[in-house]
């Protein structure tokens, strides 16, 4: 079996720090949030694109909801494979280039106007959202607009375009969300005109029928090459690359995702995006709004768990009445209905700011992610109880039997995956952790380093005496415990002063939890986790807001509001569990049972899978010994 690249903890960590972005050019609402300062000002006025640019996007949605009325997506689920004739149809839209500049072919559409048409193609089935997002989201054209010269833009775009499919490829049998790792590796030719990969790539979503793919490899550090993860453009044809499987999922089935194996694949050094040691740059940058097309698709799933909820609870009669009057199920279509509202609100929001640009998103986009991602599963399943066994029940079943063809179960297990996609969830909390305690790191970032000498903590101490003696007294009293504030909002206007006061209140934990375990907070995750929870949970109700005092409406009000009391009811048990929890208990029993304490309770069931291969399987670099299964749609 081929072994990654051996690394000690310290240096996983150093290699992630060296590729986040470490400075803060543009203000970031969810930052200042994390740091006890609500910025309305930052979110309101709600921003909106410019009469030119709607009307554009109008005209392309209403051609794309058109011809979306004409797809099957039954037909993706029993074939497990979008028809060709499908992809075609959506590159003669456009769909291939939404974001891409007109000046490479593309409709040059806003970021809003892409999450939208993700929410509209992924309601026929979510596959086509996938295909769509894995080829621009972090598909060849994102990393090219962020970092690619003149030349590759304009040699790449235009096919990208037009309809050539296309894949990022950085996941490993045994690499995942440590990139440091990474064991394809991209070595110097002799001639200095281009790189050799080998390697073996898991998971390479579009990566059966891409043309283009972005690979991330490892150049060997040498005489005139830095080295480090670069970020690779690779024709697909090219020799040497064999496609060796497509893998089948718990959903999605129509996704086209395989193995991909290199073998002395040649690729120009004039294919390198943004220089080598560069990659995991690109990738975390390209990621910053990569991650919105999550949220779009729950929030699509949102509204078509809101519609069925609505017509099926006002048809189905128990009791004498519709099991809509019923407050068992009024209150699970009052959730679906608020959190629909607060998941297109937060995608939106996140949308206009990075059509702005006046704004760093990237805690926002990850927040958007993480909780959009989170509360879809729970719509989903609130939907499935409310439709009982019917909810079970597979579309075809039911439709074979005479009834509606709702596929419920097939919206629980699409959604699942997106706990997972581009960053799981406890991966997130991590991620977003990090960011929103860089300002204290910034300052006392060797108090909490259990590496660190005397002399540089005490420069740190003192440093950080002066931050926090100017810091601490501004979490004290704000806006929020002013009755008068944020009056112009209104009914929603006590929840804007909830949200000001938690976010000093969410301040105040983060610092005590920094006093209190200092070096060892990195291992304290539950408490990261909430303390991202609950900043989640602020932003969300803060975009409400900010959505519902723009549209004016007393529905979009009562929406808000709704949302806003239930989301406090969540930040409530989540401080609560800041201090009060299970996490030290539950750290030691886990160490227990791996240590085989318990094995005892293991027994009296038959595991199907043991004997069946090892947990990762053995891959080598080499060629390949199998035939590719990969395929081209000509569009």
């Amino acid at each position: 079996m081929a072994v990654p690249t051996k690394v000690t903890e310290k240096e996983a960590r150093a290699l992630a720090e060296e590729s986040r972005e470490t400075d803060w050019h543009k203000p970031s609402f969810a930052k200042e949030l994390y740091l006890g300062r609500f910025r309305l000002d930052l979110i309101h006025p709600y921003p909106s694109p410019t009469p030119e640019a709607a009307a554009k996007a109008e005209k392309f949605l209403a051609a794309l909801r058109e011809y979306c009325a004409t797809l099957d997506g039954a037909v993706i689920e029993r074939d497990a494979r979008i028809p060709d004739e499908y992809v075609k149809g959506l590159a003669g839209l456009g769909c291939f280039g939404i974001k891409i500049p007109e000046e490479y072919g593309g409709l040059g559409l806003t970021q809003v106007a892409y999450n939208r048409a993700l929410m509209l193609v992924g309601s026929v089935h979510p596959t086509l959202g996938v295909l769509l997002s894995a080829h621009q989201s972090i598909g060849v054209p994102e990393p090219l607009k962020l970092a690619g010269t003149p030349e590759q833009k304009a040699r790449f775009l235009p096919r990208c375009a037009k309809g050539a499919v296309t894949a990022f490829l950085l996941t490993e049998p045994d690499v995942g969300s440590d990139p440091a790792r990474l064991a394809t590796a991209a070595v110097p030719t002799e001639d200095g005109e281009a790189y050799e990969l080998d390697g073996v790539k898991l998971w390479t979503t579009n990566g059966v029928v891409a043309e283009l793919v972005v690979v991330m490899a490892r150049v060997p550090k040498s005489e005139g090459h830095r080295g480090g993860v670069t970020a690779f453009i690779v024709e697909m044809d090219s020799p040497g690359i064999t496609v060796e499987r497509r893998n089948r999922f718990m959903g999605l089935r129509g996704i086209e995702n395989g193995v991909t194996r290199f073998h002395r694949v040649r690729v120009p050094k004039e294919n390198v995006v943004g220089g080598e040691g560069k990659g995991l740059k690109i990738a975390l940058a390209t990621l910053n709004t990569g991650r919105l097309s999550i949220p779009s698709m729950c929030a699509g799933a949102g509204k078509w768990s809101l519609k069925i909820a609505r017509e099926w609870s006002a048809e189905r009669v128990q009791w004498g009445k519709p099991i809509a009057q019923h407050a068992a199920v009024a209150n699970k279509i009052s959730f679906i209905a608020a959190t629909t509202f607060a998941m297109e609100s937060v995608q939106e929001l996140s949308g206009h700011m990075s059509d702005e640009g006046c704004n760093d998103i990237r805690i926002e986009a990850a927040l958007a992610k993480l909780w959009a991602s989170e509360m879809a599963g729970k719509v989903a399943d609130e939907l499935m109880q409310i439709r009982g066994g019917r909810g079970y029940e597979t579309a075809e079943s039911l439709a074979a039997r005479g009834e509606r063809a709702v596929g419920v179960e097939q919206l629980v297990r699409d959604l699942r995956i997106n706990r997972i996609f581009e960053g799981s969830t406890e991966i997130m909390h991590l991620l977003i952790a990090r960011e929103a305690v860089d300002a204290h790191l910034s300052v006392a970032g060797a108090l909490a380093d259990a590496e660190a000498d005397l002399p540089s903590k005490a420069r740190a101490a003192a440093k950080a005496s002066g931050f926090y003696a100017k810091w601490l007294p501004q979490l004290a009293a704000g806006k929020g415990q002013v009755p008068t504030s944020f009056r112009e909002f209104g009914v929603l206007a006590p929840h804007l002063r909830y949200v000001e006061r938690t976010a000093r209140k969410l301040a105040r934990s983060t610092f005590y939890g920094m006093a209190r375990w200092q070096a060892g907070l990195e291992k304290r995750q539950g408490f990261l986790g909430r303390i991202v929870d609950i900043g989640a949970e602020l932003w969300a109700m803060s975009a409400s807001c900010v959505r519902a005092e723009r549209e004016d409406t007393g529905s979009a009000r009562q929406l808000a509001d709704v949302f806003c009391r239930q989301s406090r009811l969540r930040i409530e048990a989540l401080f609560e569990a800041l201090w009060d929890n299970t996490d030290d208990v539950d750290f030691a029993l886990a160490q227990s049972v791996l240590a085989g304490h318990h094995t005892w309770l293991e027994e009296g069931v038959f595991d199907p899978s043991e004997g069946t291969g090892p947990w990762i399987a053995d891959w080598r670099t080499g060629a390949s010994t199998e035939t590719s299964v990969a395929r081209r749609i000509v569009t």
